[in-house]
């Protein structure tokens, strides 16, 4: 297929924007605030965030990704992407999630200073898209409509009378753009009548969220529309710093702007407004019930993911990421499972999820928020075993991973080799403890871990003492530069 935005010297490649944001939250107990959906492998093989910015590769004429996602989640994207094969990318950490236009602001203000004409392709990180060739051709429409100028969306050919999506009512087409029309109006996640109107009337769009634009055209109707974000942004990107391969916009600046999304702060003011209307096969996977949509299924209408037994059901979503799942007449059903939660829902509450994270957060539950294994750096750790003024974990190191010098001061810990050979500081000590072998490190100690070797190092580490809360970390010294 030939390249459908080709760079030259007057018209600079696409550069696709990746906002990772989100924490899916419609998705627990698999999507939580410390590994998203947009992080995990949901409709595929690949994470969200790796089929996101593949559809937007290289090879086919796009420039490298601009990624803007949380600071707690910026090694998991880097390595993702990394393991990917997508090269270039420049990750810019929100010190504080503002919503989408302020993170879409810092993104243009980053590429204007050196392009200002090039066109930026906005995209969540968590949509699911079946046809990449009508995915393209699409780009293909608004990257020229992008450069003449206008603030250009993606509206997808509605199938049924969805009340979460909002929608774009789509006009007249734009001269000179081919399949490219004006926006007549924005209306917001519509009532059932309503939605059920819109889809009878055939004029109006999902409204994917997809944008297309110049830096220097978004600049400029920030200016005239939401002064405020782009001031915020200006002066965040003005005093960012580099940490290690990430940018890091100021937080002191960043979190003055307005925490607004880009179709309030400008798409629904703008008289620029265009929409490309397409059929995609888009999902933006926002709940148990839109996987099932996605998912093959067998010829009773259930969709099963892992080690899961459907027996005598019938149009059931059932996942497991851990223990067997077995399940026995059930109709419409969404059952799913992880190491340390399950749901049980009719498909038709799947809106419904946030209530239980809701009541999970208001009880301090960790299992609301975090997994059992949490991802760092260097590798991850999970927990086996949690007992009175004890725990167990599994902690595993990638070659060459390097956990902090570091200290606590509530517990002593014991680490026992299970694979690979470990390199332990301990104090004035620096020992090598390989498999099957152990060390002890007894309270206060200065100690750090580092895979000397070739191959993933796995130990079992059995803490005790009277609080063993993850806060209890005295980091002396961090290659990852965390404080």
């Amino acid at each position: 297929m030939p390249d459908p935005h080709p760079a030259t010297d007057a018209a600079p490649a696409v550069v696709p924007v990746i906002l990772s944001g989100g924490t899916g939250t419609r998705l627990w107990p698999a999507s939580r605030e410390s590994l998203p959906k947009q992080l995990l492998p949901l409709v595929s093989d690949k994470t969200m965030i790796v089929e996101t910015a593949l559809r937007a590769g290289r090879e086919a004429g796009f420039a490298p990704p601009i990624v803007v996602c949380n600071e707690a989640h910026r090694f998991m994207v880097g390595e993702q992407l990394r393991e990917a094969g997508v090269t270039g990318a420049r990750i810019v950490l929100e010190p504080e999630g503002r919503n989408s236009a302020p993170a879409i602001a810092a993104a243009a203000v980053l590429v204007a200073e050196t392009a200002p004409d090039t066109p930026l392709w906005l995209m969540a990180a968590d949509a699911a898209i079946a046809d990449i060739p009508a995915l393209h051709k699409a780009v293909a429409a608004a990257t020229a409509a992008a450069r003449a100028g206008r603030i250009v969306t993606f509206g997808m050919t509605p199938t049924a009378p969805e009340t979460g999506y909002g929608y774009i009512e789509a006009g007249a087409p734009l001269a000179g753009l081919d399949g490219v029309q004006a926006v007549t109006r924005f209306t917001e996640k519509p009532d059932a009548p309503t939605a059920e109107a819109f889809l009878k009337g055939g004029r109006h769009l999902w409204n994917s969220g997809m944008f297309m634009f110049t830096a220097a055209t978004l600049i400029a109707e920030l200016e005239r529309h939401a002064p405020e974000v782009l001031v915020a942004v200006r002066a965040a990107v003005a005093a960012r710093t580099t940490d290690l391969d990430f940018i890091r916009l100021d937080k002191a600046a960043f979190v003055r702007a307005p925490s607004i999304s880009l179709d309030y702060a400008v798409a629904e003011k703008t008289t620029k407004a265009a929409v490309v209307p397409a059929s995609l096969g888009w999902s933006d996977v926002g709940s148990w019930a839109a996987l099932w949509d996605l998912a093959a299924k067998d010829g009773s209408g259930n969709a099963a993911i892992g080690n899961v037994l459907i027996e005598d059901s019938r149009n059931s979503y059932v996942r497991s990421d851990g223990p067997l799942v077995a399940v026995l007449g059930l109709d419409d059903a969404v059952v799913v499972a992880t190491e340390d939660a399950v749901l049980a829902m009719p498909r038709s509450r799947a809106q419904d999820v946030k209530r239980i994270v809701d009541r999970l957060k208001a009880a301090k539950r960790k299992e609301a928020t975090e997994h059992r294994r949490m991802y760092r750096p260097w590798g991850f750790y999970e927990g086996l075993i949690m007992g009175d003024r004890f725990q167990v974990k599994r902690i595993v190191v990638v070659p060459g991973g390097r956990l902090s010098l570091q200290k606590h001061m509530h517990r002593a810990e014991h680490w026992v080799v299970v694979n690979g050979t470990a390199e332990v500081t301990r104090d004035d000590e620096v020992l090598l403890v390989r498999e099957n072998e152990s060390v002890y490190l007894p309270l206060g100690c200065v100690h750090r871990l580092v895979n000397p070797g070739k191959i993933p190092l796995a130990l079992i580490e059995v803490q005790s003492g009277p609080y063993l809360g993850e806060d209890d970390i005295v980091r002396l010294e961090d290659v990852y530069g965390r404080g």
